[in-house]
């Protein structure tokens, strides 16, 4: 019997499975936080910081009281910790962008303990993006574009 190898032992640098997960978070009691496109970019930023941990996004939709985004987990964290992190992370920027959620939310909780994840794999990728960017069309919603304008200089 003849063993066979393949020459190398080398461990491949980084991760490289597949690990898209499509997940949904629900604001606590369902207030209707992402009606205003200013709250929207801050969500989405503070989800995109989480990348330098090996993060990576896909689409990311939101309704008034909910968000719903792709993500890749990285290999060293579960869905159970990778949950734990972008809904802790995004809450701690959302009260610190805008104060006045702690009126809302006087004990500090930003979103609500349910929450929703599916195995997405690439094969689904592309039916789960065109889901969730049709969230505002879908539950009927219009965001308000509050943000800042720059004022042009004659």
């Amino acid at each position: 019997m003849e063993i066979v190898s393949s020459g190398s032992s080398k461990k491949v640098a980084g991760d490289t499975r597949n690990n898209w997960v499509t997940l949904m978070f629900v604001t606590k009691n369902r207030h209707n936080c992402f009606r205003k496109q200013s709250h929207i970019d801050t969500c989405t930023q503070t989800f995109h910081d989480l990348e330098r941990h090996g993060f990576t996004f896909g689409e990311l939709g939101f309704a008034e009281d909910h968000v719903h985004l792709q993500a890749n987990v990285p290999k060293r964290y579960s869905i159970q910790s990778a949950e734990i992190m972008l809904k802790s992370h995004s809450a701690i920027k959302m009260f610190e962008a805008h104060p006045w959620f702690r009126k809302r939310y006087p004990r500090g909780g930003f979103w609500s303990g349910y929450e929703h994840h599916e195995s997405t794999g690439l094969t689904n990728l592309e039916e789960s993006s065109a889901y969730l960017r049709d969230q505002q069309r879908h539950h009927n919603v219009t965001i308000i574009d509050d943000r800042q304008q720059r004022l042009t200089a004659e």
